[in-house]
C-alpha cells in the first residue's frame, strides 16, 4: 500500500501567535482545504467531503510553506477512511486527506529552502502546507526528469518486483489492477528489468487496448469478461512465476492455483475490497487463496509497505530516471482541475473511471512547469 498514515500527515493546524513569525505579504491569511466530512460506508460519496478556507500558519523556525500546485489522488486513502474491517489508523473527521502533493515554496525559515524552491510534500488535499524541512523533497529534474514523477508510485512497483518478488530475467509476471497508477508502472518496470511476459488485467476493454497497445504489456484480459482463472491461464498456460497483486479476491485466488513451484506473490493493495468486505460472488468464483498450492509448490507471499523501502529510493529513482529521460517507459497521468473537484474525482478513482494516476490541479489553470492540461481542455 501507497498511501501515508494520515497519523503522519497534519501540520500544526493553529492559528499564529506573538512568537511565530509573520507571514510574507506574499502568503495568503487562508487557504482551501479538502476535509474528511464523514466516515463512508462502502463506495464514499462527494458528500463525505467539504472543501474549506483555512488558517494559513505562520511557519516557525525550521519550517516551509508550500503553496501546493498538485496533489495526487491514490485509492489506498481509501483504506484510511474506516469500513474494511482492517487494523488500520482511520483518519479522524475534519482532518485533511493525505497524499502526494507538489508545489513551490512561498516562505521559509529553514536555510535549507528558499522562496521559489519546487519541493513535494505528504501533507495531501491542500492549497498551503506548513512543514518542517526535514518532511520536504526537493525536486531534481536531474534524477526525474518530469516533476510529476514526485507524484508517482514509482518506489512502490519498484520494490515490489525488485525487492520483494526478486524478479529474475525470463519470469512470467502477472499483474492485477494494471491500468492503475501502480499497476501500470509494475508492468513497464517488469518489461524493463527483463520479464519474459508481462500478463496485465483491467476493468473494461479499452484498459485492455491500453495495456497492449500503450504500456507494452504482452497480453492483457478483462476480468470482469468471465472467470479470471480460465481467462489467466488462456494467456498463462505455463503457469506465472511473479503476481503482482493490488486486488486480492478472486484475481489473488487464481493466482495462487497458477504460481509455478516457488512463485512469489506481492500483496500491494486491496482494491477488492477497498469499499468494505466482499460477499463471494455470484458466480461461485473462488476469492479466497487456496493455502494449499502455496505449501506444496513452496510460494512466497508477501506483503508490500512503501516505507519500508525508502533506504532504497535513491537506487530506484536513478533507475527509472534514466528510463524516463530515454522515453522507455510512460508516466500514465490524468489531471483534473480545480481543488474543489477533488472529491468527485477520487470517488470516479474508485469506481475504475480513470487510468495511471490521478492529479489535481489545485486552481484550475494552465500549469506552465509541467505541462499538463487537465481534462476539460
Amino acid at each position: 500500500m501507497s498511501a501515508s498514515s494520515p497519523t503522519a500527515s497534519s501540520p500544526t493546524s493553529s492559528s499564529p501567535t506573538s512568537s511565530t513569525p509573520t507571514l510574507p505579504a506574499s502568503v495568503p491569511a487562508s487557504g482551501r482545504q479538502v476535509r474528511l466530512a464523514a466516515h463512508p460506508a462502502g463506495l464514499p460519496t462527494p458528500e463525505d467531503f467539504r472543501v474549506e478556507l483555512a488558517a494559513v500558519p505562520a511557519a516557525r523556525p525550521g519550517q516551509v510553506v508550500v503553496r501546493t500546485r498538485l496533489f495526487a489522488l491514490d485509492a489506498a486513502a481509501r483504506l484510511f477512511l474506516g469500513g474494511v474491517g482492517l487494523p488500520l489508523p482511520r483518519l479522524a473527521l475534519g482532518d485533511v486527506v493525505p497524499g502526494a502533493a507538489l508545489g513551490e515554496v512561498v516562505a521559509s525559515t529553514d536555510p535549507g529552502f528558499a522562496v521559489g524552491d519546487e519541493v513535494c510534500h505528504q501533507l495531501g488535499w491542500r492549497e498551503f502546507a506548513v512543514a518542517d524541512a526535514a518532511a520536504l523533497r526537493r525536486v531534481d529534474t536531474t534524477v526525474l526528469p518530469s516533476p510529476t514523477a514526485y507524484l508517482a508510485p514509482l518506489l512502490t512497483a519498484w520494490a515490489g518486483l525488485v525487492a520483494v518478488a526478486e524478479l529474475r530475467p525470463g519470469d512470467t509476471v502477472f499483474v492485477s489492477g494494471a491500468a492503475g497508477a501502480v499497476g501500470g508502472l509494475a508492468g513497464q518496470i517488469a518489461r524493463l528489468r527483463g520479464a519474459g511476459r508481462v500478463i496485465g488485467s483491467a476493468g473494461s476493454p479499452a484498459k485492455v487496448a491500453h495495456l497492449t497497445g500503450t504500456l507494452g504489456f504482452d497480453a492483457a484480459f478483462d476480468y470482469r469478461d468471465g472467470p479470471v482463472l480460465e481467462r489467466l491461464r488462456a494467456l498463462a498456460p505455463d503457469g506465472i512465476d511473479v503476481y503482482f497483486d493490488t486486488t486480492g479476491g478472486a484475481q489473488l485466488a487464481a493466482a495462487v492455483r497458477l504460481l509455478r513451484p516457488h512463485g512469489r506473490a506481492v500483496l500491494c493493495g486491496l482494491l477488492d475490497r477497498q469499499n468494505g468486505p466482499r460477499r463471494a460472488h455470484a458466480s461461485g468464483e473462488e476469492t479466497t487463496p487456496d493455502l494449499g498450492y502455496a505449501v506444496t509448490n513452496r510460494l512466497t507471499l508477501r506483503g508490500l509497505r512503501t516505507a519500508d523501502f525508502a533506504d532504497r529510493r535513491a537506487e530506484a529513482e536513478q533507475e527509472i530516471g534514466r528510463w524516463l529521460a530515454a522515453g522507455r517507459l510512460r508516466l500514465d497521468e490524468t489531471v483534473v482541475a480545480g481543488i474543489e473537484n477533488a472529491p468527485r474525482a477520487f470517488v470516479d478513482l474508485l469506481r475504475g473511471e480513470f487510468t495511471g494516476r490521478v492529479l489535481v490541479r489545485v486552481d484550475g489553470q494552465p500549469d506552465h512547469k509541467t505541462g499538463l492540461a487537465p481534462l476539460d481542455e
